[in-house]
């Protein structure tokens, strides 16, 4: 980790972190792992946190044991079936749908001077930003599809340093998933893991809640 004062950004992850889409999620993965004869899990569910689109359905085919029975048409089709059911349900997202403490937390990092964005698996990023009115808080999203691989890769977390002209080490990423995690700490920044410590454990600092999360609780875990 670099001294605390020279961070100058941050980088959000979506689901877990400023809203709880996740749940949303797991309402239409799950239609298609039952589609598709897969048995859902909480091991699949989680295994899914931080996962884009095709690799999650590469996930649930794994599980099912049915990979061998979809070729690329049929798991696009699957895909976009899965992301219109999605949408259909983020859709009834407002401001109220923020995450405890994280539009308190925004406030007090764009008084700061921080730059922030958004780096997160789904491409719906953008939408469910507006739906939640926090568009004015970031300077940019990241989109999936313009990095060379989904998280845990670092790609994306490198993305989002990149778009604020910061430097990794400049730049504080926040994540509720393994991969997550796992991306930040290789993209050379600072991680802040909220939810289970024993899940997130590699995470340079850790929150059991979005609630705790603030600029002062950040420095004195540093």
């Amino acid at each position: 980790m670099t001294n605390f004062t020279t961070i100058k950004g941050f980088a959000f992850d979506m689901d877990g972190v400023l809203a709880d889409t996740a749940k949303f999620h797991t309402v239409a993965w799950h239609q298609i792992a039952d589609e598709v004869g897969t048995t859902w899990t909480p091991e699949l569910e989680e295994s899914l946190k931080g996962i884009d689109r095709m690799g999650s359905l590469a996930l649930i085919m794994d599980a099912g044991g049915v990979a061998d029975k979809y070729d690329q048409t049929a798991r696009e089709n699957l895909a976009t079936k899965k992301n219109t059911h999605y949408r259909e349900l983020i859709s009834t997202l407002t401001p109220d749908d923020i995450l405890p403490g994280m539009q308190k937390f925004l406030t007090e990092l764009k008084a700061a001077g921080y730059q922030m964005s958004v780096a997160s698996a789904s491409k719906n990023s953008p939408f469910i930003i507006e739906r939640l009115g926090l568009t004015d808080y970031f300077k940019a999203v990241v989109d999936p599809a313009s990095v060379t691989a989904g998280k845990p890769d670092p790609a994306i977390f490198a993305a989002a340093a990149d778009v604020l002209g910061l430097q990794p080490s400049e730049v504080i990423g926040i994540e509720d998933s393994a991969a997550g995690i796992q991306s930040i700490n290789g993209a050379g920044e600072t991680s802040v893991g909220i939810g289970d410590k024993d899940v997130l454990k590699a995470a340079n600092i850790n929150f059991g809640s979005t609630a705790d999360v603030t600029l002062a609780a950040i420095e004195a875990a540093w």
